[in-house]
């Protein structure tokens, strides 16, 4: 399936679209692996920020509800849920204190445990409205694009 869908121009782009969708890959992998595939660094940035879009008003809207059913089904499943949460809450410090900007720092610096998904979790179980986490959550996967586009093509010039 991977040589398939790399295969061609535009399979190499669905294939780093959908990789930035992945939680914890999202852009930061997604990124090199498109460098990595021969893609130019400007367009693989731009349709990596597309894609690890995608699931944020998907989570602030439903990631409550669809944990509240989890729970239900399986207790290594409530075990995991809690775990997220447990994730998401240990962010509470920063958007209590900065709100929307807050929000914009977790997703905006390229660590493990930020990112879109870490985002838009701490925007839902904080009940910040989709029309407030959106915008502030898009800046900071730009941002995040703009950081590791600059990290992938300095190491790709020296290599």
């Amino acid at each position: 399936m991977f040589n398939w869908l790399t295969g061609t121009l535009v399979g190499k782009y669905i294939f780093v679209f959908l990789a930035s969708m992945i939680p914890v890959m999202e852009l930061r992998g997604a990124i090199p692996i498109g460098v990595g595939l021969g893609l130019p660094l400007l367009p693989t940035i731009l349709v990596c920020i597309l894609g690890n879009l995608v699931p944020v008003p998907f989570i602030v809207i439903f990631i409550r509800r669809i944990f509240l059913w989890l729970r239900t089904k399986a207790g290594w499943l409530d075990r995991a849920v809690s775990r997220l949460e447990a994730k998401a809450y240990s962010k509470k410090d920063l958007i209590y204190k900065y709100e929307v900007l807050g929000l914009f720092i977790l997703v905006a610096v390229p660590l493990p445990g930020t990112g879109a998904w870490t985002g838009a979790l701490v925007a839902a179980f904080f009940d910040i409205r989709l029309k407030n986490a959106f915008p502030a959550i898009f800046a900071g996967v730009v941002t995040a694009g703009a950081i590791i586009g600059l990290l992938t093509g300095g190491v790709v010039a020296l290599l």
